[in-house]
């Protein structure tokens, strides 16, 4: 199973290094593929007075610390097409941020580099029009025609699930796009951004953290390839996305009960 965790933004390399260390436990689990996830910039930011990170250069000195330290792999989100080949020097996986899922430039410079990517579900599209998003990669790496389970696995593109436009400021996830997307892709469920209620405080987005363990829960009953926690030692604290993380402790529970949901559809 895929697990990608760790905190919205590198708030401070003292911060991140502590967030490392504080998942070890976690990141060593058996049948745990393990990805170490923060963003350099957080370039979709509802106020253009929120915290966006500490850029590029330092953000990925942060992240190449974290992964020479601990052994990690890392994950983290591009926003530009520049950003691709640098980034993936130090990035075991690129992510494209929903709501540049249709990018095609950001996509293709993606597709060009070595890196696993995980193309998150704009919250304003069907689970089909996926499809497009991931043709994009595939043709870039030379692989035409219908996109498939196997050949996204083969190609290290999936498809992430965080949820659906609801009206203004909240999001929905409808269980059926897990399944429909995995038919051609392994599909990651993110179980902290579905609970993102956006601009929801009006100068930043809300959210309703109790609710993640729960829609976990559902995602692992469905059947998906892997899970996505934003995590912060004091979400309350946080300086990005706090409403909606866990904290280590609260992961690790989430966890328990999405192993034991796996565990007992394999048994049946």
């Amino acid at each position: 199973m895929i697990l990608i965790a760790g905190p919205c933004v590198i708030e401070s390399r003292d911060f991140i290094l502590q967030m490392a260390e504080e998942l070890r436990e976690i990141a060593s689990l058996p049948n745990v593929d393990f990805y170490f996830k923060s963003s350099f910039d957080k370039a979709n930011r509802t106020s253009i007075s929120s915290f966006r990170g500490p850029g590029l250069e330092k953000g990925c000195e942060i992240l190449a610390e974290v992964k020479e330290k601990f052994g990690y792999k890392i994950l983290t989100d591009i926003h530009e097409s520049y950003q691709a080949a640098p980034v993936s020097k130090v990035a075991d996986a690129l992510q494209i941020p929903a709501f540049l899922c249709r990018q095609t430039d950001l996509l293709v410079a993606a597709a060009k580099t070595n890196a696993f990517i995980n193309i998150k579900k704009g919250q304003f599209l069907a689970p089909q029009a996926m499809k497009h998003s991931l043709k994009k990669v595939l043709e870039t790496r030379g692989i035409k025609g219908e996109p498939s389970y196997e050949i996204c696995f083969e190609n290290k593109v999936c498809l992430c699930e965080r949820g659906s436009s609801f009206g203004y400021g909240n999001l929905v996830v409808d269980m059926r796009s897990l399944a429909i997307m995995r038919e051609y892709a392994p599909v990651i469920y993110d179980a902290t951004h579905s609970v993102q209620m956006p601009a929801g405080t009006g100068e930043t987005s809300g959210g309703d953290s109790s609710f993640a363990p729960i829609l976990a829960r559902g995602a692992a009953a469905v059947g998906v390839d892997g899970f996505f926690y934003e995590t912060h030692i004091s979400p309350k604290d946080a300086l990005s996305d706090g409403a909606n993380m866990l904290t280590p402790a609260q992961l690790k529970q989430s966890l328990k009960e999405v192993f034991a949901i796996r565990e007992a559809l394999e048994f049946q």
